[in-house]
């Protein structure tokens, strides 16, 4: 569930970063339908869904080292190094709260993201209704491997300025769609717990 969540999270960061294009996109797309079809299954044991995450993973990693990732990562990144959290249940906690807050800076990107998550009917939908399409489908796929909806049993709220000057400072920042803050950070862990 975890390295699966990961993948998901690479491919996602990796479509919507900075430095995205023509030859990392068909790359992160493939590896979200992959993810969305295999990952229920890998978790529940099916050996040939693993393989094919194994796949899933490695597009998505070379659309992320091509394009980057976001601030996802960069808020995943001091909790492993604070807590010892796993990195990929980090990522797969954050990743639907800063899909939210990158929203508004991703243009038509999470229609493709939505499609690509299985959601019927993407076309005739708003880019409100898209967007919020997308961001459900990726807490549903959370959910249904376990996932834990919040960081409420990881977090120290006093550890929260640390935590956001950490992830303003890391390396996946600048890759991030949408310019952000040590504060407006801090106030998306806050949002978490």
């Amino acid at each position: 569930a975890y390295t699966g969540m990961d993948a998901l999270t690479h491919a996602i960061e990796a479509y919507v970063s900075t430095l995205n294009g023509p030859f990392t996109d068909p790359l992160a797309l493939q590896a979200i339908e992959m993810v969305l079809e295999y990952l229920p299954a890998s978790y529940n044991g099916n050996t040939h869904a693993r393989e094919e995450m194994h796949y899933a993973q490695c597009l998505a990693g070379m659309a992320f080292s091509n394009a980057l990732l976001g601030i996802v990562h960069s808020m995943a990144h001091p909790l492993g190094a604070l807590y010892d959290t796993p990195h990929g249940v980090a990522n797969a906690i954050i990743l639907p709260t800063v899909m939210e807050y990158n929203a508004p800076a991703t243009g038509e990107k999470y229609r493709e993201i939505a499609r690509a998550m299985g959601v019927q009917g993407v076309d005739s939908m708003t880019q409100e209704e898209y967007r919020k399409a997308a961001i459900d489908a990726v807490r549903k796929l959370s959910e249904d491997v376990g996932i834990p909806a919040d960081l409420k049993a990881i977090v120290k709220e006093e550890d929260i300025p640390f935590l956001a000057q950490s992830a303003y400072d890391d390396a996946c920042r600048p890759g991030n769609p949408r310019e952000t803050s040590v504060e407006e950070i801090a106030e998306l862990y806050k949002s978490l717990i």
